[in-house]
This record gives C-alpha cells, structure tokens and sequence, in this order.
C-alpha cells in the first residue's frame, strides 16, 4: 500500500524563438496513488475527494469525466494493448483549491507489480476546456530518465502550431527527505526545439500539516495558474509573436 504525497516544487517554462521567454514558478501538487486510495473519500480533514473542502480532488477533472479514474485507466490500458500496468498508478496533479483547479497537464504514471514504471499517460488541457491524452508506452518498461516522444495533434498555445512533436522525459530520486521528481516536456517544430518546459518537486506525506504550509507558502496557487497564463500570453503578443487561431475541426481523442 502506498500513501498520498504533497509535492513542493517548481514551474519553468523556456521559449526559445522567435522572441525569447522564460518563467519560473514555485507549485505544490498532488501524487496520488489510485490503486491504494481505492474507495477512500476523505484523504485529510482539509482534502476531500469529490466533495468540497480547502483542497479537493475530482474524478470529473480527469479522464473523460463520467468514469471513476481507474476503471477508466485500467480500460484506456487495455485497448492500446498494455496487460502488465497491474501495480500502482500515481497520478500528478494540482488539486483544487477552495473548488477552483486548472491543470495545463497531469501525469499517470503506472506501473508493473514489481515497481517498474510500464507506461506513462500525459492529460493535457487547454484553456477552451478542451482535454486530449497522450499514451507514452514503449512495449516494455521505461527507465529513468528515457526521452520518449509523441506528434503533437492537440492546440494548447495560439503561439503555437499544431505540428511537430513533444520529448518527454520523467525521472525519481529517493532521499531520506522524500522522494524528488522530475517531468520534463520539450517541444520541437521543423525548426528544432521550441519550447523547454519542466515541473520538478520534493514530496512530503500529505496531512493537514503540509497542507497549511503549502497553503501558507502560495495561497489561491491554482487561481494563480490561470492567470499567469493569460500575462505569459500578453506577453507573447508583446513581443509580436505570431499569433495562431484555433483549428476549426474537432480532434479525436485517444479517451473515446
């Protein structure tokens, strides 16, 4: 059995053309094992789930919205053909703060019975309340640190083409501390790489403790995450550069 972790760490985003940008913002987020949680409702007295409290996690936030997470995981697993993810399934991702969350990407991470990781399932959301998924899967385990890649077919930025492909790149380093964790997605054009992003954190167990701190240390955190949103992107058209509209045409979705 594993426990729910609250992770602390950070941000960093890096834009490399035409007009250079960068950020770097401090986080907390959840990594929250679905296999063990099983059943469980009320995570701490200030976390919930699918119901309201300081913090809250939402199955609707997840998958196609309608299933519980891991019918819906252990389903999505079986039509690409993957029948070893039987082990735990950590899933990355911000909570809902005061019933407010905007996730750019979680992480399912799953795992064999015996501890390796077997695949990795990259949630993407975009600002127009869109959700597409990207399967990371190798036909056999992922080492630490392997650069996987995915074509890219879902708009995210309108400062973005949707074309080229995503590197991704997931490691874990155990200390006495806690465990740290490392997610790193880069994007490339025809050009070469166009984006460097990466989301990095430090788990401490998840109570009430950790939570006041966390909150202590960035309150309203996922309010904030659409908002810097929004100033990167003035930002972008600041700088002039070249604004993209939206595909028209609707795109399929490996969740249905």
């Amino acid at each position: 059995m594993h426990s729910p972790q609250l992770c602390f760490g950070n941000v960093h985003h890096s834009r490399l053309r035409p007009a250079r940008n960068r950020f770097n913002y401090g986080v907390f987020f959840l990594r929250l094992p679905l296999r063990s949680m099983e059943g469980c409702t009320m995570l701490t007295s200030l976390l919930s789930r699918n119901r309201f409290n300081l913090l809250s996690f939402h199955d609707r936030d997840h998958g196609d919205g309608k299933q519980a997470l891991l019918p819906w995981i252990d389903n999505i697993l079986k039509l690409e053909g993957i029948a070893d993810a039987d082990g735990e399934i950590w899933l990355q991702t911000f909570p809902r703060v005061l019933g407010y969350v905007f996730n750019p990407v979680s992480f399912w991470f799953c795992h064999r019975r015996d501890g390796a990781l077997r695949a990795v399932l990259c949630e993407v959301s975009n600002t127009f309340g869109e959700r597409h998924c990207y399967l990371l899967d190798r036909h056999a385990p992922i080492a630490d640190g392997e650069t996987l890649t995915a074509r890219k077919v879902f708009h995210v930025s309108p400062f973005c083409r949707v074309e080229g492909s995503y590197r991704f790149q997931f490691k874990r380093n155990q200390r006495i501390s806690g465990e740290i964790t490392l997610a790193r997605i880069d994007y490339h054009d025809a050009d070469g790489p166009l984006l460097l992003t990466s989301i990095t954190g430090s788990s401490r167990p998840l109570n009430d403790r950790t939570i006041v701190h966390a909150l202590a240390r960035f309150p309203l955190m996922t309010f904030m995450v659409i908002a810097r949103i929004h100033w990167q992107a003035l930002k972008l058209w600041l700088k002039r550069v070249p604004f993209h509209r939206k595909p028209s045409l609707p795109l399929k979705e490996l969740s249905k």
